[in-house]
């Protein structure tokens, strides 16, 4: 009997074992869970559909004047009166006179210059009344031949009349060395700088300040090659001048702006940038001869904008609905999925890319950003959030299924 037990017993615990193993692995079949189904992702989108759209280049540049001069005197002399025209920052005309130089030595010249001419003028009087008598008495001697040019005094009166250019000559320089002490203002203009007082002693080589012309100012603009295709610069005298609008460029956001234009073009490509040069005019930048809301003052640092070419039927797509470097996100009407684009634009600036292939009207453009977006997955297009309330659904644009 002990013998038989001991046969079937390990038959019993390998039986009972078995099915304490089936049991609990029939347990934990049924414990595990499912996988969800995959979850819906909503984005904010707007339709697809092609427009024009208007370049617009951007510059910037540094005012600078027409005309800026470094004034000096033509005659040497002493300071004795400064216009308060001349002074730093004050406005002049054409034809002002600026400073005054000590006009004693130069009249006292002037006086000397009218008394050689009266002594010329004297002695070509006198000469020519000696060639007439001289030509009377040839008459009286009962002479049938000609007179000579001797007799006639010719080569006299030739230089008595020599002598009297010379001395008108001589009275027109020292007319003008006179007028020359008095430094007048060669065009309508600014004072920049003034380098000279009362009572200096100043010479022809010597600066007696900086000036520079209000009729109009410009401002030189650089642009791409790439830009230079979509504007047409007046590169003829009669060519018509492109419109520029200028904005100070010192602060962010400036109301301040003033219109000009393009007149002109260097011609050639600056060598280290590859770019052209071009100038635009503003006509009385201070204001002078019409109202404006502020002065264009020289040296300031200025922001171009001008009207480029019109590219019709584009797609224009923001700059930040960009997932990656030209990438973005797509979603397919039809079946409300969602799929990555790689696009290559024709045209691009700080705010926009333009784009005419690759794109299908009709689809949605994917504007926020999403923190999983694998190609294929379902997409559920709400309303963006405005003042912090929820977005909604957007059930009357929504793709159908």
């Amino acid at each position: 009997m002990d013998k038989l037990l001991r046969l079937i017993l390990p038959v019993i615990v390998v039986a009972l074992g078995y099915l304490g193993y089936t049991s609990l692995s029939g347990k934990e079949e049924k414990e595990i869970p499912r996988r969800p189904p995959p979850l819906m992702i909503e984005a904010e989108a707007e339709l697809l559909k092609r427009s024009d759209y208007r370049v617009i280049l951007q510059s910037q540049g540094i005012v600078q004047p027409h005309n800026q001069t470094a004034l000096t005197p033509r005659v040497s002399g002493r300071v004795i009166d400064i216009s308060p025209n001349f002074e730093s920052g004050s406005f002049f005309k054409m034809g002002d006179t600026l400073l005054e130089l000590d006009s004693s030595d130069f009249i006292a010249a002037q006086s000397s210059a009218e008394a050689r001419l009266a002594r010329a003028e004297a002695a070509l009087a006198q000469e020519e009344a000696r060639a007439k008598q001289a030509l009377l008495d040839w008459q009286d001697l009962g002479y049938t031949s000609p007179p000579t040019d001797l007799v006639l005094r010719k080569p006299q009166l030739k230089e008595a009349n020599a002598d009297v250019k010379a001395a008108k000559a001589d009275l027109s320089d020292a007319t003008r060395e006179l007028e020359r002490t008095k430094v007048l203002a060669p065009y309508a203009g600014r004072v920049k700088e003034r380098l000279v007082g009362l009572g200096q002693s100043i010479g022809p080589g010597t600066t007696i300040g900086e000036i520079f012309s209000t009729d109009f100012a410009e401002v030189r603009l650089s642009l791409s090659a790439r830009e230079l295709t979509h504007v047409k610069l007046p590169n003829n005298p009669d060519d018509p001048p492109v419109p520029v609008k200028l904005a100070d460029a010192l602060t962010e956001e400036s109301a301040q702006s003033w219109d000009g234009f393009i007149v002109r073009t260097e011609g050639t490509l600056d060598e280290k940038s590859r770019k052209l040069f071009v100038i635009a005019r503003v006509d009385d930048p201070f204001g002078l001869h019409k109202k404006i809301d502020a002065p264009l003052r020289i040296g300031q640092p200025v922001r171009a904008t001008l009207d480029g070419s019109l590219i019709k039927q584009v797609f224009v797509i923001p700059r930040k609905t960009l997932r990656r470097p030209n990438e973005i996100l797509l979603i397919n009407p039809e079946d409300s999925t969602l799929l990555r684009q790689k696009i290559v634009p024709i045209w691009s600036d700080e705010e926009n890319l333009v784009v005419t292939d690759d794109l299908k009207e009709g689809w949605y453009l994917v504007t926020n950003r999403l923190a999983a977006a694998p190609n294929g997955a379902k997409v559920k297009i709400i309303e963006p959030e405005e003042e912090g309330s929820k977005a909604t659904s957007k059930d009357e644009t929504k793709p159908a299924a």
